[in-house]
């Protein structure tokens, strides 16, 4: 079962959905915060950074049995190390 809901985080509705008792949450809602206009732009540069690959690549070989971690290490290696969002 899928509930949708929506919390507010300083004025910007942000949405959330629970898919069999797991929750997530819009990233581009929060990237509104930033950028009400383009948050995809917000989106993409948070992708980029090293940091952001770091966690999702653990979170991969956390959760996802199938991961193939060879296949990641050279988008990991080639990512920059920016910080600037």
């Amino acid at each position: 079962m899928t509930k949708i809901t929506n919390i507010t985080v300083k004025e910007v509705s942000i949405r959330t959905l629970k898919v069999h008792g797991t929750d997530y949450i819009s990233i581009t809602d929060i990237a509104r915060q930033k950028n009400p206009v383009e948050p995809k732009d917000v989106v993409k540069n948070w992708m980029r950074l090293k940091n952001t690959l770091e966690y999702l690549g653990l979170w991969e070989q956390l959760n996802n049995p199938n991961f193939k971690g060879v296949e990641f290490d050279p988008l990991l290696k080639d990512s920059g190390n920016n910080i600037e969002l």
